[in-house]
């Protein structure tokens, strides 16, 4: 395994997390960015860190994603990211960084049980696919300092629905005041407490319930799929998912 030198942006509770695996997998955390100005970082990346650094993984909010990969194009530096709530423009993600000639990474969950989970979604949603006895639908609950509702977790299960399942065609995130119509799938978001992440698919019918969960116990999940990320990215150009990298695993 290559040593990397890497730059954490955002050191919030994942920040923390994937230091805490960066240590035990060897790698050196050569500075911390966070604007809030926690213990141990600095508020702004420097040329000299990007030098010195093979790699960034940020953790941050979804208005900074933007305006950190025009930075790290123009340091020529690589990055995974993991923030989310900013999917929208990732055409304009791509048009910052063409020609940049780093490596760009970026997913909505990068928990390998998580991965695992989303390809059982797939094969329930064909599954039940002859069966219209059946109705699919999901919800997700985070503690409560989370910031995007839902989460790109249940946003990215739910199109994962859509892609393997011909009868929803919709994805309805938001409360419903009516009944659901057929080709819509309602996904259902849930804040408070600690929660570190619990997402639920439920197949229902009039005979029986199949319950699917993927339910993070902590964090480690998520920053150990981060950093494994970072080290399959290295030496890589271009803009990657993380689908990309767990499919290379996966299959």
């Amino acid at each position: 395994m290559v040593r990397m030198k890497v730059i954490l942006i955002g050191y919030g509770s994942m920040g923390r997390e994937v230091e805490k695996i960066l240590i035990k997998r060897s790698h050196t955390v050569i500075s911390r960015v966070d604007t809030s100005g926690a213990e141990g970082t600095t508020e702004f990346l420097t040329e000299k860190d990007a030098e010195n650094a093979d790699i960034v993984i940020e953790f941050s909010a979804a208005d900074a994603v933007l305006p950190n990969a025009e930075k790290y194009g123009k340091m020529g530096l690589s990055a995974i990211v993991g923030t989310t709530g900013w999917y929208d423009n990732i055409p304009e993600l791509e048009n910052i960084l063409t020609g940049s000639g780093i490596g760009y990474l970026y997913g909505s969950n990068f928990s390998i049980g998580a991965r695992i989970f989303f390809k059982i979604i797939a094969y329930a949603s064909r599954l039940i696919e002859p069966f219209p006895q059946y109705d699919i639908l999901g919800y997700e609950l985070h503690h409560k300092r989370k910031k995007d509702s839902p989460s790109g977790t249940a946003l990215s299960i739910a199109e994962i629905i859509l892609d393997n399942n011909s009868r929803n065609k919709k994805i309805v995130t938001e409360k419903l005041d009516r009944a659901v119509r057929d080709e819509e799938l309602h996904f259902a978001s849930v804040r408070g407490g600690e929660i570190p992440g619990i997402h639920t698919v439920l197949i229902d019918s009039e005979a029986d319930t199949i319950q699917l969960t993927h339910s993070a116990r902590n964090r480690s999940g998520f920053a150990l799929g981060a950093v494994l990320a970072a080290e399959w990215l290295k030496g890589k150009r271009g803009i990657y998912t993380v689908d990309n990298f767990m499919d290379s695993i996966l299959e």
